[in-house]
């Protein structure tokens, strides 16, 4: 025992220092988040869980379902934390300090630090028979301590004791305890090359042992979680092996499926970690009662709610933790099929099959709520239930009323030991097909003109609704409805297009219950708007029957096209010569548009007279600059050149 010194009344001053620097803080509606687990443990008092944050130093306090109600920092690296029986007091260990910081559970102020005089601890702790047990030590030497927390440092007395196993342990040994049992500690040795554990009653204060194993691997393969079992007197190793103990030995006793850690209920429920599963077992069962896939990242520590109605579990995300609640841990999960055919013809009978099925027993004559949801029930309808058979199958027939797609839903509402579940399948059910038409197909307008496009439907069963698109050409114009309603008695519907371009013009009918969709397209093509004016000339005169522009033979003439404009775009220049009776080409050039749709050219005289010419302007789909209108051919202009 280690007697009462300056240093302990430095201890106690420490520890109300630390009270300004280990502060709450502020309540948070976010999940409870960690870096690196340091222990958990609920109380169910308060309806709190615990969660310590090696990383951060800290201890986060979440309710029932998970959200941050409070968190404290300044604690330390934690590896541990523990609740002393009568929920006053929270316990975290914090190696790095070696310190055990008790808090209260309400505010997470610390109440006091105890300082633990070894440089290997403490690690793990646990409360039981009115203490704090911790374990200290390296890989090949460990130990047990305790805290009293019924001593206070301030009498001369220290609360805290060292080597209280003298069946020296070793590493830093695993510890649990039993809430049904308040006087037994379970120790699982975690250093080299052993599966040492042993059971001790510590209910008179000092470790008094019941059963221990050697460490000779001829129980288990190492020990990496050890849990009393309540009501039973054996330990449950890794969440999988039973070890029973009797006479100061342990026996095998069984084993449930692969685990890796877990944690058992007041009421013998086994919460198990299998990677990124938690399975939860019946006492000495092999098929779990209820499986939660987590997470692909693993999931570390979890702890029962004292009432054993929720398992809380540190769910991995890959960069740290969040505390999940499992709700619902007794009921079990049936599985539930339904098959369909994958197609059917409407108003003809067809047949659902299924199967109702669960890991424990379902009780006789299960009914299962149907619905149907389709076109014309597209909230659903209810069809008569159907009652599953001894072996769990099921099968019902329905006539489907409507075509297209048809949903079938099952649903079993649960009971006191199985959760609701619900499955559905489709089926494609045939509808008629109807004609939709649209006229105007393939033909060329003049720029600006009005369109009239006309749908015309068929037969159909209750809609009579069309729809028209018009999307011109262009990326800059997206397709547009630019009419919808009932057709008239005649199954018409029409919609007037401006034709300033190329235009696809689409007929949508959506279908109905028993008649499929249809859409149809035409493509109607625009010409461009162009135009050219003559000047520089100094009159006009026919020669034979065509109007002429007279220049003078050293004149210049000015060709200026007015074109209907679109971002690059050219209109093609063309020249023929007058001569031996006929017209020759002289040569053809492209010239950009300006943004005012015009583009002049100045012709060079010929500087001789009895010359005669022509030009026009033509828009080339594709060769000028864009594809949006159709080819379009401006009228020649003449030119005559004199003396």
């Amino acid at each position: 025992m280690r007697s009462t010194s300056a240093a302990t009344a430095l201890a106690v001053l420490f520890s109300s220092a630390a009270l300004s620097v280990v502060s709450a803080g502020s309540a948070s509606a976010a999940s409870a988040v960690v870096g690196t687990p340091g222990g958990i443990v609920v109380d169910g008092a308060q309806q709190r869980v615990f969660v310590g944050d090696s990383t951060a130093g800290a201890i986060v306090a979440a309710d029932y379902s998970g959200t941050v109600v409070d968190k404290v920092s300044g604690i330390g690296a934690i590896s541990d934390l523990a609740l002393s029986d009568d929920g006053g007091t929270l316990y975290a260990a914090a190696p790095d300090l070696h310190e055990i910081v008790a808090l209260d559970p309400a505010t997470l102020d610390v109440k006091h630090r105890y300082t633990i005089a070894t440089n290997t601890g403490p690690r793990y702790v646990a409360f039981a028979g009115g203490k704090v047990w911790f374990s200290y030590g390296d890989q090949w030497d460990g130990d047990l301590g305790t805290v009293d927390p019924a001593v206070d440092p301030a009498s001369g007395a220290d609360p805290v004791a060292l080597g209280q196993y003298s069946n020296k342990v070793w590493g830093q040994a695993l510890l649990d305890t039993d809430p049904n049992n308040p006087g037994l500690l379970a120790v699982g040795e975690t250093g080299l090359s052993t599966d040492s554990m042993a059971v001790l009653d510590v209910s008179g204060g000092t470790a008094q042992q019941v059963a221990w194993h050697n460490g000779d691997y001829s129980l288990n393969d190492g020990i990496g979680d050890i849990d009393l079992v309540p009501g039973a007197a054996q330990v449950l190793v890794n969440g999988q092996d039973r070890d029973a103990y009797a006479d100061g030995r342990f026996t095998p006793a069984g084993s449930y499926p692969s685990g890796q850690r877990a944690d058992i209920a007041a009421n013998g429920l086994v919460a198990q970690v299998t990677g990124g599963k938690v399975a939860v077992y019946k006492p000495n069962t092999t098929a779990p009662l209820r499986t939660y896939t987590t997470s692909s990242y693993g999931t570390g520590d979890l702890a029962w709610s004292p009432d054993s109605a929720r398992v809380f579990a540190l769910v991995g995300t890959g960069s740290g933790y969040t505390l999940k609640a499992l709700t619902d841990p007794t009921l079990n999960v049936p599985t539930l099929t339904v098959s369909a055919p994958a197609t059917a013809t409407r108003a003809k009978q067809l047949t659902v099959t299924g199967k109702l099925s669960a890991t424990v027993p379902l009780p006789g004559g299960v009914r299962l709520a149907v619905t149907r949801t389709d076109l014309e029930s597209p909230n659903g309808k209810a069809l008569p239930a159907v009652t599953v058979k001894a072996d769990g199958t099921y099968s019902f027939t329905d006539t489907p009323p409507a075509g297209g797609k048809v949903t079938y839903k099952v649903s079993y509402a649960g009971d006191a030991e199985h959760t609701a579940v619900s499955a559905s399948d489709t089926v494609e059910v045939s509808r008629a097909s109807t004609a939709l038409s649209l006229n105007n197909n393939g033909k060329l307008y003049n720029y600006g003109t009005d369109v009239r496009f006309t749908a015309h439907l068929g037969t159909t069963y209750k809609n009579r609704s069309v729809e028209i698109w018009a999307n011109p050409y262009g990326a800059d114009r997206p397709d547009k409805r630019i009419k919808v309603g009932q057709v008239d008695s005649g199954g018409n519907i029409s919609a007037w297009v401006d034709m300033t371009r190329d235009t696809v013009v689409t007929a949508v009918f959506k279908g109905d219950t028993r008649y499929k969709p249809k859409t149809v397209k035409v493509t109607a093509y625009a010409r461009v708007k162009v135009s050219t004016a003559v000047s520089r000339h100094y009159k006009t005169g026919k020669i034979g029957s065509t109007t002429y522009y007279w220049f003078h033979k050293n004149t210049d003439p000015l060709l200026t096209t007015t074109m209907s404009y679109y971002p690059g775009r050219q209109q093609r220049f063309d020249l023929q010569v007058y001569y031996n009776g006929s017209w020759h080409s002289a040569g053809s050039q492209y010239f950009a548009l300006g943004t005012n749709g015009k583009s002049a050219v100045s012709l060079e005289a010929p500087g001789e007279s009895g010359i005669r010419a022509r030009m026009r302007s033509v828009y080339v789909n594709g060769s000028s600059g864009d594809t949006v209108n159709s080819t379009t051919y401006g009228s020649w202009k003449y030119l005559y050149f004199s003396n």
